[in-house]
């Protein structure tokens, strides 16, 4: 019963992503199609050029992070204890916002005629170290989301159409700002139609 509501849940899930990925999608390409009819309008092809370089690097470095992302959280669910969760060890979401670290949970209390300044000096080495190490462990973990092959092309892309635009004299800062503005706005704008 458990596989069948977590497969619903699944599915459920993709058909929500789905649904997001093509709002945005549709919302990027308004907002493109409007800068650009702006561009052809108003300004020169150079104008419209330097937008569309910087909408496109924007753009591919957004899906990809997305999908490094997507790659890091699917890889954490799948290393997920669900023993622990089934003998009832886990714990719940007071816990896990009080204690991100889980460091008190071994807490054992100390008589106060015990402490010594030895004894806190020890206590508090003791939650650095759990500190450090979780925190190193998550930066592990997180490391395949910010250091993915497609976020660095994307990077890679955006930093190789500023030189190619700058070095043929075709830079204009305005444009290439506007270029790479339309990605944030389109996501707040998917997100405010997503509201309704």
């Amino acid at each position: 019963m458990l596989i069948e509501q977590n497969t619903g849940i699944k599915n459920t899930t993709t058909m929500k992503i789905n649904q997001d990925i093509k709002n945005f999608a549709l919302v990027f390409i308004v907002l493109d199609l409007c800068l650009i009819v702006y561009a052809i309008v108003f300004n020169t092809p150079i104008w419209l050029l330097n937008t569309q370089v910087a909408f496109i690097s924007s753009l591919f470095i957004t899906i990809a992070s997305f999908l490094s992302y997507r790659k890091n959280i699917k890889g954490r669910i799948s290393n997920l204890d669900l023993t622990k969760q089934a003998k009832g060890e886990d714990r719940d979401k007071v816990d896990e916002i009080d204690d991100p670290y889980d460091l008190y949970t071994e807490y054992e209390e100390i008589p106060e005629d015990q402490l010594t300044p030895e004894k806190i000096k020890e206590i508090i080495s003791d939650e650095k170290t759990k500190i450090k190490k979780n925190s190193v462990k998550n930066t592990i973990f997180s490391a395949t989301g910010f250091l993915s092959i497609y976020r660095i092309l994307g990077y890679a892309t955006l930093i190789f159409g500023f030189f190619a635009l700058n070095n043929n004299k075709l830079f204009i800062p305005i444009a290439f700002i506007v270029g790479l503005g339309i990605v944030p706005l389109g996501v707040l704008f998917s997100k405010l139609l997503d509201k309704k």
